[in-house]
């Protein structure tokens, strides 16, 4: 909400720059040795649409490891509970099935510049997560020569309380500024249970076709979570009400606030040219 009182702040600030030289010449005492001058705030990340796709029922983003090559096969990131296939059974993970699903991938201003189109699900669960990943038929590079886009990359380190961040809907062409309030211990909705959650501050009122939005470090750019819930109505660990698990088995229900899955860990588990490997070290995605 915009307020009148910024009209008069900035009317106050301006008067005060006027009157700053007649100050300063009216002293010749330097500041005091202990002044310290106020830290810099951290640089901001201009976030976009770029890179992001619109799914036939939620939102995505094309997405690389710190390590892929323009000539690997693009891999576009959503949520398990998105894939065509429907929603994976407790403790069930897809492995390279075979899709031709297609993307619509936008440019900055949320404009349709391509149809992208998948060869495989490379990986699906919502055990743990709650995460799909498709390798496409195109590579990096094709994309960026193509279209101009460049994937969005994937931190490699766990996000943190506090961080500004963004959510980023193609399918509603739509962003949402927060912070992420903390983590869940363990996070219940359903049948299903996610570790180590992302929840928001409330600012972040994400809806429906907002599922698979990246949730962007507005510091780093990075992609640090994917969305994927939050408790509509109130309920106690139902489907579209997720409830929050603490270590001691404490349940917690937060109305109207919102949630996302960490994607570091995917990180370890993609290997040469882009291929999921379950067996690397320091991999700790669920394996079938």
């Amino acid at each position: 909400m915009k307020k009148p009182l910024v009209g008069a702040l900035l009317s106050l600030l301006l008067l005060g720059a006027a009157a700053a030289p007649a100050t300063a010449a009216a002293t010749s005492r330097p500041a005091p040795a202990t002044a310290a001058a106020p830290a810099p705030a951290p640089a901001v990340k201009a976030v976009d649409f770029a890179g992001t796709v619109a799914l036939s029922n939620c939102s995505g983003s094309v997405i690389r490891m710190p390590d892929s090559q323009p000539t690997d096969p693009a891999l576009v990131l959503s949520n398990g509970h998105c894939l065509e296939t429907g929603f994976p059974a407790a403790g069930q993970v897809l492995v390279d099935r075979p899709s031709t699903r297609t993307f619509s991938l936008l440019n900055a201003a949320g404009t349709k510049v391509a149809t992208l189109r998948a060869s495989k699900i490379a990986y699906g669960t919502m055990t743990d997560t709650d995460i799909s990943l498709y390798e496409l038929t195109t590579t990096y590079a094709q994309i960026q020569s193509s279209y101009g886009i460049k994937a969005l990359e994937l931190n490699a380190a766990h996000p943190t309380q506090g961080s500004a961040i963004k959510v980023v809907s193609g399918y509603w062409k739509r962003t949402y500024s927060c912070n992420v309030d903390g983590f869940v211990y363990r996070l219940k909705e359903g049948a299903w249970t996610w570790k180590d959650s992302v929840r928001y501050t409330s600012a972040c009122q994400t809806i429906g076709g907002t599922s698979g939005s990246p949730v962007i470090d507005t510091t780093t750019g990075k992609v640090v979570a994917v969305n994927n819930t939050g408790n509509e109505d109130g309920a106690r660990c139902t489907e579209n009400n997720p409830c929050e698990v603490a270590a001691d088995g404490t349940v917690t229900v937060r109305q109207g606030i919102n949630y996302a899955q960490e994607t570091y860990g995917i990180v370890a588990c993609v290997g040469i040219g882009n291929k999921i490997d379950l067996s690397r070290a320091g991999c700790t995605l669920p394996k079938p």
